[in-house]
């Protein structure tokens, strides 16, 4: 008894010294933010761009006392999402840079504030009229613009004398310098992405949304803007699949003479290339000019900010003329205040000057909320396209297509009480059923003859319920929600009925939960019967006596698995690009033709298996080695002494004895394989047209990509760890030979 009140005292005493840990820190915050006048400001910057927004910070500083500016740099891949979490809950900053693009969804989720009431029209009319255009979304303005970032054109003096003024003359001189057999193109950029597209697009006359605001991708106009690009890529004019870093090594070899590229491309040119900036030619067709996407960086001030006349003040320091003169000369940018480009004492360097001219032929980027559900089905129209898969039509209308069934309205709210009345219902049950077993066991008595046991077990089983069970039902409650404008509303089944019934896609659709489970099935079976037979196999082969240096041979396979699969899946995707790929280069080599991988759907699915093969067989390999060990060598040799041949030993003694520990092995490498989210992320991407996702590549881009339908995303999520469910207790049956039993 007095071991266990002192075992009692320690766990409460780690709980209360736990508590004190966590709960100081945030009292004695809360106190200092209280007792200061601090403006938090986040942002995302690197490199120049940052020591800019340091210095001015400084000094900031150095003028204000008392009231400090304190800087927060979040990384970039995890900005947006960290403020749209943190500030409607009062744990973001009082201001913070961002691009623009986003401003319809920050307004709808009060996750910005509107400024149009703190800043004069004359103190919006010293920037260049479309960064303050970008700001507006409702007939308010949010934030104060401080710099641009947009696309031109850059060439290669040595083999372009003058750059070309229109389409017609961007024809003639790329042809003119492109030699496809020797890897040499007149013209190279980022063909397949409708950021780098939307020169044309706008130069056509192309919109994305129509008077009603909805958006509408197969108009006319934006169809000739994309037979443009197909036109471009059946005369050879293009690189195949090409990326941002094959884009710089063409032009910084000399084998590309003209890219197009923003302001960033600048510190990726290499010293020794003598080039020049212009602007985009002029559409030949509508004598129009190309006007690419402008993307504003304004300061935004957060909603509820503790500070908010502080956030102001800073905003304006930033945008005012000296400030903007600091992130010119210092950071790089191309700055939204217009006094500069009219001050004589600047001396612009020549590439500012052609991004400066080319502001004033740009489209902002539209921050309505449903721009963002617009990047996929277009991304997905693009790359058609320029592989040749389908006409500009044919390639727009599947888009339309996507994009109707991605903005397809939410479900209705309903009542929750039904679902709350059912799931207390559920809740006595699982009590009830609980008292059974427990009373089976031998009831409270049983637990307090063990209560030593329990108590050491407490700390384990609190861990798993807030880390794990806790989650999983607060994930699985979010499938009963729908999500838009920052808002959950309850819809009940809704989420679970669209996707089970199909309701908004054919069964043949990608966007259908059932092709994509057949697809992610066949992944599943597939990769996991190369890795458990290619790490079988090399496990009989290291295991045999004969073979020398095994300790280096293993350590050589043990490799694929020790390194990061990200990184894997990188190195595989450019091994299998269609023109520049080593896996291509090889059969040129052999005398077989490149193959292009992305763009049909075996060859994408056979691209994302091969990866996933290499990164998974050592695993079995390890499991089989170590099984091997264990199977007595006696009953090898009496075998061999009644004349069995290998592959009878392999199958009669072999592998029943290394059975019990390939089953648990199999069973954990096919849930790994089911969910391998970052090999289709980072090799096919889904291409072609999202047929090779998988369920939990579909359920991400469900919740980040496409509108957040976190709702949505979660019914997915559910429906996935169901029919894990299902296959583990089939495994079950299945290993326990039939018996059933409970699992």
């Amino acid at each position: 008894m007095a071991r266990f009140e002192h075992l009692t005292r320690a766990v409460a005493g780690l709980f209360v010294a736990v508590l004190f840990i966590v709960v100081l820190p945030a009292t004695v915050t809360v106190v200092h933010a209280d007792q200061t006048e601090s403006i938090s400001v986040w942002h995302s910057y690197r490199g120049a761009e940052q020591q800019a927004l340091v210095e001015l910070t400084e000094t900031w500083n150095e003028a204000n006392p008392n009231r400090p500016v304190r800087l927060l740099n979040v990384p970039h891949e995890a900005y947006a999402n960290r403020i749209t979490t943190a500030v409607p809950r009062g744990q973001g900053p009082d201001l913070f840079i961002s691009a623009h693009e986003r401003i319809g969804d920050s307004a709808n989720s009060d996750v910005i504030d509107a400024v149009d009431d703190d800043f004069s029209d004359d103190e919006f009319a010293e920037f260049l009229p479309d960064t303050v255009d970008a700001l507006r979304y409702e007939d308010r303005t949010y934030g104060i613009p401080l710099a641009y970032k947009t696309v031109a054109l850059f060439y290669n003096r040595e083999l372009v004398d003058e750059p070309p003024q229109t389409t017609d003359e961007l024809l003639k001189v790329a042809a003119s310098l492109t030699d496809a057999g020797k890897d040499r193109y007149g013209l190279a950029y980022q063909a397949d992405d409708f950021y780098f597209h939307s020169g044309w697009f706008y130069g056509f006359g192309g919109r994305i949304f129509d008077d009603s605001g909805q958006p509408r991708l197969n108009r006319p106009e934006n169809i000739d803007s994309f037979a443009f690009v197909a036109d471009l890529r059946q005369q050879g004019l293009l690189p195949d699949e090409p990326t941002g870093a094959l884009v710089a090594e063409l032009f910084n070899r000399g084998d590309a003479a003209m890219v197009i590229q923003g302001q960033w491309f600048i510190g990726e040119i290499d010293e020794g290339v003598d080039y020049g900036v212009a602007q985009l030619p002029k559409i030949s067709e509508t004598n129009r000019h190309a006007e690419p996407f402008m993307t504003v960086e304004a300061a935004l001030v957060a909603a509820g900010a503790d500070n908010r006349e502080g956030a102001i003040d800073f905003a304006r320091f930033l945008a005012s003329e000296d400030a903007a003169r600091t992130r010119l000369e210092t950071g790089h940018q191309m700055v939204a205040n217009s006094a500069l480009y009219e001050d004589d004492s600047i001396d612009l360097p020549e590439a500012l000057v052609a991004f400066q001219k080319q502001a004033e032929h740009t489209s902002p980027m539209p921050n309505e909320p449903l721009m963002r559900s617009v990047w996929e089905p277009a991304a997905f129209a693009m790359r058609t396209v320029v592989r040749g898969s389908a006409t500009p039509q044919t390639a727009l209308d599947n888009a339309q297509v996507r994009l109707d069934a991605i903005t397809r309205p939410a479900p209705e709210a309903t009542d929750p009480m039904p679902f709350i009345i059912g799931g207390l219902m559920l809740l006595v049950m699982l009590l009830f059923w609980f008292g059974i077993r427990l009373k089976r066991h031998g009831g409270i008595g049983h637990l307090r003859e063990k209560k030593e046991a329990y108590l050491y077990l407490l700390p384990g089983a609190v861990a798993l319920l807030v880390l794990l069970f806790v989650p999983f039902l607060v994930g699985t409650g979010v499938a009963f929600f729908s999500h838009q404008d920052g808002e959950f509303s309850f819809v009940g089944l809704a989420h679970f009925f669209n996707i089970i019934f199909s309701e908004d896609y054919a069964l043949s659709d990608p966007l259908s939960f059932y092709f994509t489970l057949v697809v992610t099935v066949m992944w599943t079976a597939l990769n996991v019967a190369l890795h458990v037979t290619i790490g079988l196999a090399l496990a009989m082969l290291l295991r045999d006596p004969w073979l020398k240096l095994k300790g280096v041979y293993r350590v050589l396979l043990i490799v694929p698995w020790a390194i990061p699969s990200y990184i894997t899946a990188l190195i595989w995707r450019g091994m299998f690009h269609s023109q520049f790929g080593a896996i291509n280069g090889l059969l040129t080599s052999l005398g077989l033709e490149p193959v292009p991988w992305f763009s049909d759907f075996w060859t994408a699915f056979a691209a994302n298996v091969a990866t996933n093969t290499w990164l998974g067989f050592p695993f079995m390999m390890v499991v089989c080695l170590g099984a091997l060990q264990a199977v007595p060598k006696e009953l090898e040799e009496a075998a061999m002494m009644d004349g069995a041949n290998s592959w009878t030993r392999f199958r009669k003694i072999i592998l029943p004895q290394i059975k019990p520990a390939l089953v648990p092995a199999v069973v954990l490498g096919s849930v790994w394989t089911f969910n391998m989210f970052n090999v289709i992320y980072l090799v096919s991407g889904g291409e072609p047209d999202g047929s090779t996702e998988i369920l939990i590549s579909e359920a991400y881009k469900w919740a980040f990509a496409r509108q957040e339908q976190y709702g949505y995303a979660a019914a997915y999520a559910t429906l996935i760890f169901i029919v894990l469910i299902g296959y583990s207790a089939l495994t079950k049956r299945v290993t326990d030979g039939g018996k059933g039993g409970p699992i």
